[in-house]
Parts: C-alpha cells; structure tokens; sequence
C-alpha cells in the first residue's frame, strides 16, 4: 500500500493506493501514529486507486475521524471506487463522513 500527502489550495489530500485490509490498516495505523499531525486545514482521503477495504481498514478510517473531530477540522472521502463506496456507506460511516466523488467537490 501507498500513501502520498498532498495540499491543494486549503485542503490535505492523503490518497491511499492499493488494498487497505488488515496489512494495509496496520501499514496506514502506523503512518497515522508517527506521522500524521491533525492538521487545522479539512482533510480528505483521496481513494481513486484504493482496491479493497476490510472491516480492519474501517476502525482506521474512524479513528482519523476521531483524530480530525478533537481538532474540529473537516474531514472526508473522495473518489471511492463503486464497490469501496458501498461498503463504506452499508457500514454507515457516509452518516459521519462525508463522501464526495471529487476532489473538487471537496474544496466547495
């Protein structure tokens, strides 16, 4: 799994490549814990090239969702592929993070 940080106007872009199962949640977990800083800025995580994602990934995603709220910065989801969007939405995070189809949308 890759994950690469962006900024684009006042937005963090984290866009995570590759299959965020339990190897890929424990690789991004760690990321999270040594390098990420809540930033002030909204933050959205950019999953054009994400493959998979496991109930492993989903404690990640709420986690930085944690992180993010105790800072009151935005946080979100961009650019789910079909099927990574539907599990995301039946597991019900799209009811506390919001889930945009670009990264445009985001920065509205």
């Amino acid at each position: 799994m890759d994950i690469t940080v962006s900024q684009k106007d006042d937005l963090m872009i984290i866009a995570v490549e590759g299959r965020l199962d339990i190897s890929g949640a424990n690789e991004l977990d760690e990321w999270i814990s040594d390098d990420f800083e809540a930033p002030e800025c909204p933050v959205t995580m950019d999953f054009t090239q994400l493959d998979y994602i496991s109930s492993a990934g989903l404690r990640v995603l709420l986690n930085i969702s944690k992180i993010m709220k105790k800072k009151s910065s935005p946080f979100s989801i961009c650019n789910a592929q079909d099927h990574v969007r539907e599990v995301l939405e039946i597991s019900g995070f799209d009811s506390f993070i919001p889930l945009f189809n670009s990264t445009e949308d985001c920065l509205r």
